[in-house]
């Protein structure tokens, strides 16, 4: 079957070649630097120790960013998570090393912990020698100047430091949401005055919501002069039935010469564990190259992307990203057609849209609803889903599925104690029905259970 490229994917190609030549962000020319990287993406095999520095789209950061939601965890004489210093800070040394020098983290990332681990390892280098990016998270309120201030000064605290390069308002999906966050108590005007004297660097905001609500922020900026915006984008989003909307935004913010932060490149992690017959497709053309590595250089191939955040858990994730962004190849006319294949390909896997971004939590009931997302899109990427009693070791599959099920996940934090609280449907910048998800959860396990499947 020949698969043709898109035009919106030719025009982005039309734009990258043309920018690469003449255009210029708020923050500097987005020429790509490829001083001291070679041209073999994701050569699984090299040392990390041979790699230069990361590629850059623009001069003041290296394309690939370190997202501070998923440090890595251990737990404390109590039984208690927390987070690995140790490890957060060999990470950040290793990184810093490579020349990935944006660290992205928020006040409600980790149960609040991220922002002071961050910090931890950050100061321990020079300030010149990073940017740090942190948010205004005051999704639930009370969406009062105080509160604001406070979680905007306790930042300045846990990051210790004098000035944030980068701050965001947190999750904005438009004018409302804006107007009573920030505009209505007075904060923007607040954080105006504080980019102007310099303790904020660069203002922007990271958006989840519809096209209407981006082009509402978007009328804002010739009054607030947004530095850089950050959204959603990966491959997956781009090329599906929805996925019209980052597009757009890339494009809008493109065409106002804004500078691009992007979210959530591996969907929580699922492009970098895509179902084996999707994968063994991207094999045949890269036979070295990670999954993940493709889907970072979707993104990182568009021109206006300042940086691309990956939330790297453990250092494999990073020596991997390091392949990628140090050996950058931009993706080429026939990559975006393999791509935009795969995609359609994982449409048809029916998995649960969740990214692990764990603002669900917690759950008034207790219940794990990350956990079980992944736990069940699992099952269905690595082939172990139990569809029919037809299936080759039925018996097998589905008791080894049941025992998974109780192993990964603690019974009372099963979908079956969900009592539709909805609680979570505001708090998911997926739109995730969640209620719904954890009921198709439940209903299967029991089926499962009963074998009726």
């Amino acid at each position: 079957m020949e698969f043709q490229l898109t035009e919106s994917t030719a025009r982005i190609m039309e734009r990258r070649d043309f920018l690469k030549i003449s255009g210029t962000g708020l923050l500097g020319a987005a020429a790509m630097s490829v001083a001291g990287c070679s041209n073999n993406s994701g050569q699984a095999g090299q040392a990390v120790e041979s790699l230069g520095k990361v590629v850059r789209n623009y001069p003041q950061a290296g394309l690939l960013g370190f997202g501070a939601m998923r440090w890595p965890m251990i737990k404390d004489a109590d039984g208690t998570d927390i987070i690995d210093q140790e490890k957060v800070n060999e990470m950040v040394d290793l990184a810093l090393e490579h020349g990935v020098n944006y660290f992205d983290t928020a006040p409600v990332y980790l149960q609040g912990k991220s922002e002071a681990a961050t910090g931890t390892a950050l100061h321990r280098h020079p300030r010149d020698s990073y940017m740090v990016a942190t948010k205004l998270s005051n999704f639930s309120g009370p969406w009062t100047f105080q509160a604001g201030v406070d979680m905007y000064r306790r930042s300045f605290e846990n990051l210790q430091t004098d000035y944030i390069d980068f701050y965001l308002l947190h999750s904005l999906s438009g004018r409302e949401s804006f107007r009573k966050r920030f505009l209505d108590n007075g904060l923007i005007d607040f954080l105006l005055a504080e980019r102007q004297a310099g303790r904020i660097r660069h203002l922007g905001f990271s958006f989840h919501g519809s096209r209407e609500g981006f082009d509402e922020m978007m009328e804002m900026h010739a009054q607030y002069h947004w530095d850089f915006v950050q959204i959603q984008m990966n491959y997956s989003d781009w090329y599906s039935t929805d996925g019209e909307e980052s597009e757009y935004m890339y494009t809008r913010l493109d065409e106002l010469e804004i500078p691009v932060v992007i979210m959530e490149p591996l969907l929580g992690g699922r492009l970098a564990n895509i179902p084996a017959p999707l994968e063994d497709m991207l094999k045949a053309v890269e036979p070295e190259a990670s999954a993940a590595s493709w889907a970072f250089r979707f993104c990182g191939s568009h021109p206006r992307i300042f940086c691309v955040l990956s939330g790297m858990t453990y250092k494999e994730h990073l020596e991997d990203n390091l392949r990628t962004f140090c050996n950058f190849t931009p993706l080429e006319e026939s990559d975006y057609t393999l791509l935009q294949t795969v995609a359609a390909g994982l449409g048809d896997y029916h998995l649960i849209d969740c990214t692990d971004c764990k603002y669900c939590m917690p759950c008034p009931y207790g219940i794990d609803i990350p956990g079980l997302f992944q736990f069940f899109n699992r099952h269905i990427t690595q082939g172990t889903y139990v569809a029919s009693s037809a299936q080759k070791d039925y018996d097998r599959m589905r008791r080894k599925y049941l025992t998974d099920y109780d192993k990964t996940v603690q019974t009372v934090r099963q979908a079956d104690h969900c009592c539709r609280c909805f609680q979570c449907l505001s708090k998911c910048p997926q739109k995730i029905q969640i209620p719904d998800e954890l009921r198709r959860i439940d209903t299967y396990v029991e089926d499962l259970k009963q074998g009726k499947i």
